[in-house]
């Protein structure tokens, strides 16, 4: 399997007050990672160690089984994009095309182009006279086009459109796909993601607070779909805990938390409703509003089976 491994051990960084602290890490090799947290929780902080970018106040971050910072080959493997796009903003796109192609070996000049095309960036503007999503959209292509082993994206399209966003998602699979490497995507459009994402960590106040496959996180909970009354009806017999409810017209969908037994199954479908997965979005709001500090390993939802509704 292609792409870095990443390990943190016992990791903190202080800056006036803890950013990071006591976080144990691994990340996979040729995975697409999620890294989730609301404002402040550390995912900058952490994404800027595996790159280099700053040293740990306390304990041991290994990327590829080495140090990263000041490691040549490391460095020259990892590729780290920010919604700034970190480009050069006096010059035009196509410039910023020569300079990153001439820094990384593995750089495809005929993708970056084509994304560029496809994401409608005019290649002879400079960066800073572009619009806010044309220039995620600059720093995003070139992340993607690098094929670097580890490849860092940190909430890099938050500057563009709905479509373009799309757009940019379905070009990360089929070109991960077709060249695999590890992926670490860092943001809070978490809705858009549960498709993309195959790993999941949630760092809250600085620590981890879980890590998983994105498809064990979701068989966490469910959703119950279907006419109103009769979503009620068997919310109020199983006696479920419901995170979240939407009615559209006489349609209504309820998320929850927990494993339905055989005879709440058999409830649902004589009830004429669909069970579905959680989605990723409302178990990351349920479990970083409940949680008063960062779990400790001992305690984290990991290590804990979902409860068994079968009333």
């Amino acid at each position: 399997m292609t792409g870095f491994s990443v390990e943190l051990r016992g990791v903190g960084v202080d800056f006036d007050r803890p950013a990071l602290s006591g976080v144990d890490l691994t990340l996979a090799p040729g995975v697409v990672h999620g890294l989730l947290g609301r404002n402040g929780s550390g995912k900058t902080t952490l994404l800027s160690l595996l790159a280099a970018f700053r040293r740990p106040t306390h304990g041991k971050v290994l990327v590829d089984g080495e140090d990263p910072f000041e490691n040549e080959r490391v460095l020259e493997g990892t590729c780290f994009v920010r919604e700034s796009g970190d480009v050069l903003g006096d010059e035009n796109v196509k410039i910023n095309l020569d300079f990153v192609e001439s820094m990384r070996p593995a750089f495809d000049r005929a993708y970056a182009e084509e994304m560029l095309d496809q994401l409608e960036v005019p290649m002879r503007t400079k960066v800073e006279s572009l619009s806010r999503g044309q220039r995620s959209a600059v720093g995003a292509s070139l992340g993607l086009a690098a094929r670097a082993p580890l490849t860092i994206l940190d909430e890099v399209y938050l500057g563009m459109d709905a479509p373009s966003r799309y757009r940019f998602y379905q070009s990360l699979l089929v070109d991960y796909v077709e060249h695999p490497r590890t992926i670490v995507l860092s943001s809070h459009l978490i809705g858009e993601l549960d498709r993309v994402l195959e790993h999941v960590t949630i760092l809250h106040r600085g620590g981890v607070l879980l890590t998983d496959s994105a498809e064990s996180l979701q068989a966490r909970g469910s959703t119950l779909t279907g006419a109103a009354a009769a979503v009620d009806e068997v919310v109020a017999q199983l006696g479920i805990d419901v995170l979240a409810r939407t009615v559209l017209g006489g349609t209504a969908q309820v998320t929850f938390v927990g494993m339905l037994g055989q005879d709440a199954h058999a409830r649902v479908r004589s009830a004429g409703l669909e069970l579905g997965p959680v989605p990723l979005q409302d178990l990351f709001v349920h479990l970083t509003d409940r949680s008063a500090a960062p779990a400790d390993p001992a305690g984290s939802p990991e290590h804990h089976h979902a409860e068994e509704v079968d009333r």
